[in-house]
């Protein structure tokens, strides 16, 4: 006899601003917010250090252990005993750092004849730097854990996982279950289980998420969760996938993607060229396909009288 369940295995919620995403909008933030006369990476170094030294002082607050990961040592072995000492204790019980590679900003000087030129300018690269775990422990959800990236523009990742909420439901509800290390080898009740993972919805991320992020459970809307999906959706970009609460990319999807990245790279990086690195050209068999794409895309621009 087979124990079988569908369920959420790992959740990934990726939390960022979307503004400061771009060039532009982060430009804009260390101008009009922070007030520095020029956008560059050094005006970011005094906001990164800050919220290091929050974090320190948030661990040394609340007596949380601090730790740094070595190089290629797995996470979830060295978190496990501090997750098991925590025994049904909620909240952050462990907070360590790794070096990885993230996307961030950096500066450039532009190019030209005209002085206004060659003034410093960001532009988006990646770069290895400290990304701090939290490590914590809910009633409902059991572990999970939040990464921020220690540098700008601090995106954030978080993580649940499905078979540690399921293990969850099921010691609350009193049923019993044989656990494995990221699993379930045998329940006393499969029916209930099912439906104990299918009743996983919104509010309760909402509940879990937002004390962590400052806010009260209303300011964390569901519309503030859902709103980019919905306009993808609306747009024809992704469709639900039946009976499930995951998506997929459409064709048309696929098409508008490729689309506008050749229309970036054919229209808009040489007219921006002065302030945006040349990209290596591309090296693969798939080069003559898209060789053909711009060529496509040129015409079109052509008819459409949309060249300079």
């Amino acid at each position: 006899m087979t124990l079988e369940v569908e369920s959420i295995d790992r959740m990934y919620l990726n939390v960022y601003i979307p503004k400061l995403q771009r060039e532009s909008g982060a430009s804009w933030f260390l101008k009009q917010q922070r007030q520095y006369p020029v956008a560059s990476s050094a005006a970011m170094a005094p906001i990164s250090r800050a919220f290091v030294e929050g974090i320190e002082t948030y661990a040394k607050e609340h007596q949380i252990p601090m730790l740094t990961f070595a190089k290629g040592e797995r996470k979830d072995d060295v978190v496990a005993p501090y997750v098991k000492q925590a025994a049904g204790r909620e909240g952050i019980v462990l907070i360590g750092n790794a070096q990885e590679k993230t996307t961030t900003f950096r500066t450039t000087k532009g190019q030209g004849a005209r002085s206004a030129d060659r003034y410093p300018r960001l532009y988006r690269t990646t770069a290895m730097v400290n990304q701090y775990y939290f490590y914590g422990v809910d009633a409902d959800f059991g572990s999970f854990f939040f990464k921020f990236s220690s540098y700008f523009p601090y995106i954030a990742k978080f993580c649940l996982n499905g078979h540690e909420y399921l293990k969850q439901q099921l010691a609350q509800a009193g049923i019993a279950y044989e656990a494995l290390d990221s699993g379930i080898l045998s329940c006393a009740d499969p029916v209930r289980m099912q439906s104990l993972a299918e009743g996983l919805a919104t509010h309760q991320l909402r509940a879990l998420l937002a004390p962590l992020l400052g806010l009260t459970p209303d300011q964390f809307t569901q519309g503030q969760m859902t709103y980019h999906l919905r306009r993808l959706r609306l747009h024809g970009l992704i469709q639900r996938i039946p009976q499930t609460h995951r998506y997929q990319v459409t064709d048309f999807g696929w098409r508008v993607a490729f689309f506008f990245t050749r229309l970036y790279a054919s229209a808009l990086r040489p007219g921006l060229a002065q302030i945006v690195p040349q990209a290596p050209p591309l090296n693969h068999r798939l080069s003559p396909r898209f060789d053909q794409l711009d060529l496509a895309i040129n015409d079109w621009i052509a008819q459409a009288n949309l060249t300079s």
